[in-house]
């Protein structure tokens, strides 16, 4: 593969947004990848204008059906997606983007939504741990790894993966050196004062807190991914 230099064509990049999505997901990734060497990041929703995440208000993102094509495509999580596993408009536009992109990819729940858009049939993919096993509903292998590549389709687990994952897609497109340069630019060394950043390792005191959260809305999500997979198979 050739990679990326500051004097190739620009290397375009797309997160599409929808409503309630988690900041991190794509922030995260965003801080690694715009330092890409030639590449164009565009941040855009299916109606553009202004989505809240977290809080934050990100403005004047553009309409993805007015992104003509991109190289990368990376769909991130978050609390809306089991409204925007419903979206028949937001997911037409992530296949379309899919079918000329080099890479398709996602941040934690965003692998549901790239299964709800029928790109994860047969595929192995990452997601995060409370929701893993409902990529099972798209055909697809839920993989509890924090980056998962299966051809063209790059995954990666939990919100703070996102980081991980990123840098695994400069090391693709520029090779490690150019990882690892953004990597210490960032000083991005991890070293989390508790060794509770997954289940296995979490005490059950904290796994039990968080998975009675989570739980509140497990039901609606499962229902809405059963009900997008239901579709994949009716063909609709």
């Amino acid at each position: 593969m050739t990679q990326a230099t500051a004097t190739s064509a620009p290397f375009h990049i797309v997160f599409a947004l929808f409503p309630d999505v988690t900041q991190l997901d794509f922030t995260g990734p965003h801080q690694i990848l715009s330092r890409l060497p030639g590449a164009q990041v565009t941040v855009a929703s299916a109606a553009g204008g202004q989505i809240e995440a977290d809080g934050l208000v990100f403005a004047r993102l553009p309409r993805l059906a007015d992104i003509v094509r991109c190289d990368l495509l990376c769909v991130p999580g978050g609390f809306g997606t089991t409204q925007a596993m419903g979206d028949e408009t937001y997911l037409a536009q992530l296949r379309r983007l899919a079918a000329g992109a080099r890479y398709v990819t996602s941040v934690c729940t965003g692998s549901l939504l790239l299964g709800a858009a029928g790109l994860l049939t047969g595929k192995r993919a990452a997601c995060h741990w409370a929701w893993r096993d409902q990529l099972a509903l798209f055909g697809a292998t839920p993989d509890p790894a924090r980056v998962v590549r299966d051809g063209q389709v790059i995954t990666g687990g939990g919100v703070t993966a996102g980081i991980d994952f990123a840098l695994a897609i400069v090391a693709e497109v520029a090779g490690a050196e150019a990882a690892q340069a953004i990597q210490l630019a960032v000083e991005y060394a991890p070293a989390p004062p508790f060794d509770a950043g997954r289940p296995e390792t979490a005490p059950p005191a904290v796994l039990d807190r968080v998975t009675k959260i989570y739980a509140r809305g497990m039901d609606e999500r499962r229902a809405a991914a059963r009900a997008a997979g239901e579709k994949l198979l009716q063909g609709v």
